[in-house]
């Protein structure tokens, strides 16, 4: 039996569209615009999954006027790339994106303070170990899941997951803003992985990129400069069409860049139940009005459920995530360069370390203001930085545990760039790049993971991590010594000691350690009594010691 289903295509300035399909032998069938701005028409289809696209009279600068072109549907939520069709599935005379029933939305998931995010390229992370650069897909990150929950995690941060053009991408071209990237898998496989994560307690955060599409995106050929600035603002760092977020139609009283990324957001925390959103090149987008406005928009339509919302903002700055700021938090670029070159031996900075660790010092306020990692896809791994400066072997594991207790033991929250966790050396590739998972065969690696693995654990166990309580309580620029405590109202406290010099430090003198009566030190697995309100501990070159009491 056949149902009446309606297409629409948001076009308001131009004089002619059309629907065409496999229902109707791919002729067109003439759609009306009415003063909304929406071209429509109604087709009688069976149940199934149909193909279609539309024929738009553009008003695009760089076609003829009034060009016919041909274009997938911007609003399509699922596109055959190799055929450059949309496709539209009905079931039961209704249009769906797919048949998926959820069965693990009941589940807990962490609030923001508590989460221990792992940033992960789908393609690469996974995808079958005997061959070296099969593509991943999402069933391949379901099989890694038990991994992610032994080592603690209980978030991930997936790189852009639309549908983009080409084989393989990082997924920063994204041109189907609605659409997966079909080469991961279905749009069920992918519900079923978002699931699979919230029956673990591990929340999904989605990599979106609303500053700017890939050059042939659909709105592009409508009529560019209605969504679009008509040429890049800053030329240096562009990397596609800009949405222009300043633009308003005063005919219909709308932003339009405003409208189609309001409505993506929505989709894919609707459809796809998400937990958070990580902001690519929110400096680009550059207005803060749309990044309130979307950032509420997200929060109202998660409803009750914790969502996160994250700007990349490089350089950071304090405003975007403040009182008056629209996110809830940034990635901390600051700490990644400082830590790496504090790790590789480079430099040594007191202010600068303790601006990294205590981003209050910056001006942020809140421990979930700042997302804090050691590296992330836009950089080298730790351990090729460390190659580069000829350090290997043992010297460049114990460095390696010393940026990790760092991490997790900083204000803020901890980012791992996967295979981070066990000495993943590869540089940055826009290539693809299988996380070598074989690594974790060998002992230095395994070791490191473990340590990671425990580091996780305990900050998930003592409450004093989530806070932004911290005190510099000892500086020793001399012996290349810092030293901190971060503490809760509960009385749970977290001691850090940090060696950045070479030396071995015997019976090392730390003044005004605090006052507790026994002190378990996490790294060596022993207890240990101040005397009075000091402490002499034995500390490596390159080592952190982590006194915990609570």
């Amino acid at each position: 039996m056949a149902s009446s289903i309606e297409f629409k295509l948001f076009a308001p300035y131009n004089n002619g569209a059309a629907l065409i399909g496999s229902f109707s032998d791919w002729k067109d069938i003439p759609m009306e615009k009415g003063k909304d701005g929406y071209f429509c028409t109604k087709v009688e289809l069976e149940d199934g999954v149909h193909q279609y696209k539309f024929r738009i009279q553009s008003k695009s600068w760089f076609l003829e006027p009034d060009q016919w072109v041909d274009i997938i549907d911007p609003y399509a939520t699922n596109v055959d790339e190799s055929q450059g069709v949309g496709t539209v599935r009905i079931k039961d005379g209704e249009r769906i994106v797919d048949t998926y029933v959820w069965q693990h939305d009941d589940k807990p998931l962490p609030p923001d303070q508590e989460l221990v995010i792992y940033e992960m390229h789908v393609a690469d992370f996974s995808g079958g170990e005997d061959d070296p650069y099969p593509r991943g897909r999402y069933k391949h990150v379901i099989e890694k899941l038990d991994y992610l929950c032994e080592l603690g995690i209980n978030a991930i941060e997936l790189m852009p997951v639309k549908e983009y053009p080409g084989d393989y991408s990082w997924g920063y071209n994204p041109r189907y803003f609605f659409a997966t990237e079909t080469s991961y898998g279905t749009t069920d496989e992918l519900k079923h992985l978002i699931d699979e994560c919230h029956a673990r307690g591990i929340r999904v955060i989605m990599d979106g990129i609303f500053n700017h599409s890939e050059a042939s995106c659909p709105l592009t050929q409508i009529d560019h400069d209605y969504w679009y600035h008509h040429s890049p603002r800053d030329p240096d760092n562009n990397w596609g069409p800009e949405f222009n977020y300043e633009h308003y139609d005063e005919n219909l009283d709308i932003k339009p860049a405003w409208q189609f990324i309001g409505d993506t957001v929505r989709f894919w925390i609707q459809e796809y139940h998400i937990d958070g959103i990580r902001y690519d090149a929110a400096r680009q987008i550059a207005n803060y009005d749309f990044m309130h406005w979307i950032v509420q928009e997200a929060h109202k339509t998660a409803s009750m459920k914790p969502f996160y919302n994250i700007a990349e903002h490089i350089p950071e700055t304090p405003t975007i995530t403040n009182v008056d700021g629209p996110m809830d938090g940034c990635w901390h670029e600051s700490f990644y360069h400082c830590i790496k070159e504090h790790i590789c031996g480079d430099t040594f900075d007191l202010e600068r370390l303790k601006d990294a660790i205590d981003g209050k010092r910056q001006g942020f306020m809140g421990a979930t203001n700042v997302v804090n990692y050691l590296t992330n896809h836009d950089h080298n791994h730790l351990m090729a930085e460390l190659a580069d400066r000829s350090i290997f072997d043992e010297e460049a594991f114990k460095r390696l545990k010393l940026g990790a207790a760092i991490l997790m033991t900083a204000v803020g929250v901890p980012m791992i760039w996967m295979g981070e966790e066990f000495g993943e050396y590869k540089y940055k590739t826009i290539d693809p790049a299988k996380v070598e998972w074989t690594l974790l065969q060998h002992e230095n690696n395994r070791g490191l993971f473990e340590y990671y693995k425990g580091l996780i654990h305990l900050r998930k166990h003592n409450h004093a991590l989530y806070t932004e309580n911290i005190n510099f309580f000892h500086e020793d620029p001399e012996a290349k010594v810092l030293a901190y405590v971060r503490w809760n109202g509960e009385g749970s406290r977290v001691v850090v000691v940090l060696n950045f010099s070479d030396n071995f430090l015997t019976d090392y003198y730390v003044p005004d350690f605090p006052s507790v009566a026994t002190w378990h030190e996490w790294t060596c697995n022993y207890d240990i009594q101040p005397e009075k309100v000091d402490m002499k501990i034995d500390i490596g070159g390159y080592e952190a010691k982590v006194f915990v009491w609570w």
